[in-house]
């Protein structure tokens, strides 16, 4: 979760959701945080975020909370409750300075999706299982693919953690709903070449330690030490599978 603050201008009041399929058990309820999107930017990401609050109703009061200045366009249960709280064309407030694939205002240009989580435990499987069902209905609205589901620690490196290392980024790529890069190959360790991979597949600028820890994150939460044969492997894979004319969004090279 992050705090971003408004555009100028006044507050808009939300508008009726948007459809959300009845599988997902959704519930409307509405955020007062959020404006419109600038510059006629439309939805090409997808941010994941934990809340990190002990329970769902204190994560979605505060979201739905004026002077918290910060929304998301969905929060889902630890049940798999779905909550929608900004409607997908307009712009929630959830991601805060960063950028990715070059570009910044990933509020613009992204829908902010909440897992009611403190971080420090799994990700339930109702609550997954509805995560999956959403993402699906979201990517097909707004023709995102895998590469665009994104972890706030992506776009925010050094900022932000979450979902942090105990979210399961493997069953989202292995179902087309995110990039999950697996490489049998082991390069050697190039700093130079590895920081080009990483900005070819989105991160933004920060410090290479920084970058290298927040890649990590995403992709081995339990690495540690210098640059490795096996983080370049990754990046490499990565890379491919971001690639729009790569066909298989589960592809291991």
């Amino acid at each position: 979760m992050a705090t971003d603050m408004p555009a100028a201008g006044i507050r808009h009041r939300s508008g009726s959701p948007d459809r959300i399929d009845a599988v997902l058990s959704g519930h409307w309820h509405p955020s007062p945080n959020f404006g419109p999107r600038r510059d006629g930017l439309r939805p090409e990401l997808i941010v994941l975020h934990y809340t990190a609050m002990d329970c769902c109703q204190r994560a979605r009061d505060w979201l739905c909370t004026p002077e918290a200045e910060v929304s998301a366009h969905y929060l889902i249960s630890e049940r798999g409750e779905v909550i929608q709280m900004v409607a997908e064309e307009m712009r929630a407030w959830h991601a805060g300075p960063g950028g990715w694939g070059g570009r910044g205002d990933v509020n613009s240009r992204s829908i902010g999706v909440e897992l009611a989580n403190s971080g420090a435990q799994p990700f339930p499987e109702p609550q997954m299982a509805a995560l999956e069902s959403l993402l699906a209905g979201i990517m097909s609205r707004w023709t995102i693919g895998p590469a665009g589901v994104i972890a706030h620690s992506d776009c925010a490196p050094g900022r932000k953690i979450d979902p942090g290392p105990r979210f399961d980024w493997r069953r989202l790529g292995l179902n087309g709903l995110a990039v999950w890069p697996e490489s049998p190959h082991a390069p050697r360790p190039d700093a130079d070449e590895f920081s080009a991979l990483l900005t070819r597949i989105g991160y933004p600028e920060a410090p290479f330690e920084t970058r290298l820890a927040a890649f990590r994150l995403r992709t081995a939460p339990a690495r540690t030490g210098p640059l490795s044969a096996r983080d370049m492997a990754l990046a490499e894979a990565w890379r491919l599978l971001s690639d729009p004319n790569t066909r298989n969004p589960a592809l291991s090279v």
